[in-house]
């Protein structure tokens, strides 16, 4: 069992790490980027509405994304706990 959480642990941390590169490129990298969008888009510029909405829903998918897959790895865990559980059972 110990093997399983590290390996969980692992898995855990690649992702969270891939989630903040995403995480600072669409928070430093596109508003950088955006200055370049000039035209109008219901009255703002469109670089600054791309900026303010498009990173909002990127951030929720970023939250709903890790929830996912951490829940999923912890079922695994979980069961993988118990069947080794069940197999120490006399």
């Amino acid at each position: 069992m110990l093997r399983t959480a590290l390996q969980n642990w692992a898995v855990n941390k690649r992702f969270t790490v891939a989630l903040l590169l995403v995480w600072g490129i669409v928070s430093f990298g596109v508003p950088y980027f955006a200055v370049d969008l000039n035209l109008q888009w219901l009255g703002a510029p469109f670089g600054f509405w791309m900026t303010a909405q498009g990173t909002l829903l990127v951030y929720l998918a970023i939250v709903v994304c890790y929830g996912l897959v951490m829940n999923h790895l912890d079922d695994e865990l979980a069961q993988e706990s118990s069947a080794s559980h069940d197999k120490c059972r006399p």
